[in-house]
């Protein structure tokens, strides 16, 4: 008989360079539906020298890559395993882990989550599931977004649901299918131009709301061709490197109107997203502590309700729902909806390592 109650570490590493989440997870099923308990949790931060690799690591050659995967393998193995002893955790179904994106080209059949060696399994001295993308890409689907399953499982009480990390992401339901698709870059970019100015990132907006909108870059950035592209589709920071960052960098204008021009495209691409203006929207990820951008996606979606929920959901609804996905690999059953990554079929994803 299967089990159904599972207790799972989720572990998740974004685009952000945010540092490494983790949650001590608990999953149940209460009359027929998935409850769940986030319990301990901790954002890892990267030295500056893993946040410099990581961040030129697209440009990396074979050989380069399998290096650093090897080396990231190790780090993580060792976060994870320091995670658990500090909190005492025992009685683990399985580590849930997503890695770290450092190449997402769908498009030439290419994604790669570094940190998903089978010596993780031995690093940690868990069971471990992972590696997540890869199956669905191979499917011919874009690997992502996946947490969409998650969002119907978990919070099917929202319309939309939105993650404001890296890149911006949405998922609802359409015709009894679950639809997804990345919108747009966020904190990548954001974080980016605070760098420049000596911060981690735009406390609540706060630099953002200081600048002045410089109509003909947004004017640029909301003309791409990405845009108008129908979903399934997604993002990776190839598209940020490539394409936004030498457009913004074209405009000879003060950093701070560069982050308010690009505050102002996030909005702007995330109301033309939503197909119903007038539903809720639950808004988790670091975006959502980012005053100013709220202020101004609720302006350009006046009849739209925006729910924030408690910290923990915000910072740790993707390791939360990586949890879930690796859970439902255990058991076997579907964990990736080809309506939403625009794979063959909806399909099992992942890869245990004991």
């Amino acid at each position: 008989m299967i089990q159904e109650k599972y207790t799972v570490i989720g572990v998740m590493s974004g685009t952000s360079l945010d540092g490494i989440d983790l949650a001590h997870l608990n999953f149940e099923i209460i009359n027929g539906k998935w409850d769940f308990q986030i319990l301990e949790s901790e954002t890892i931060g990267y030295s500056q020298k893993w946040i410099n690799q990581l961040k030129i690591a697209v440009g990396f050659s074979g050989l380069e890559l399998q290096k650093l995967n090897a080396d990231y393998t190790l780090l993580l193995g060792n976060i994870i395993f320091d995670f658990i002893k500090k909190n005492n955790i025992e009685n683990i179904d399985a580590v849930c882990s997503h890695g770290h994106t450092i190449l997402h080209q769908p498009q030439n059949g290419i994604t790669l989550q570094i940190g998903n060696l089978p010596e993780i399994a031995g690093l940690c001295n868990q069971k471990v599931v992972c590696d997540f993308r890869v199956q669905d890409v191979k499917l011919g689907g874009q690997g992502a977004p996946l947490v969409p399953i998650g969002d119907r499982i978990l919070f099917p009480e929202y319309e939309y649901c939105l993650n404001l990390g890296g890149f911006s992401n949405v998922s609802f339901e359409e015709n009894e299918n679950r639809i997804a698709f990345d919108i747009s870059p966020v904190n990548t970019v954001l974080n980016f131009y605070a760098n420049q100015l000596d911060l981690e990132y735009d406390d609540k907006g706060k630099i953002s709301r200081t600048g002045s909108i410089n109509s003909e870059l947004l004017m640029e950035l909301n003309q791409l061709d990405f845009y108008k592209k129908k979903y399934p589709k997604s993002l990776g920071f190839e598209f940020v490197k490539e394409t936004i960052l030498p457009i913004i960098e074209n405009y000879p204008i003060a950093i701070e109107d560069k982050m308010t021009t690009f505050t102002e495209h996030i909005a702007v691409q995330i109301a033309l997203a939503l197909p119903n203006k007038k539903n809720n929207l639950f808004i988790t990820g670091g975006g959502a502590y980012n005053d100013f951008m709220i202020e101004r996606i609720q302006f350009h979606l006046p009849e739209t309700k925006m729910v924030i929920p408690e910290r923990k959901i915000i910072e740790f609804k993707e390791a939360l729902i990586f949890g879930l996905l690796g859970v439902l690999k255990l058991r076997n059953e579907i964990n990736t909806l080809s309506s939403v990554t625009g794979a063959k079929i909806d399909h099992c994803s992942g890869n245990i390592y004991n």
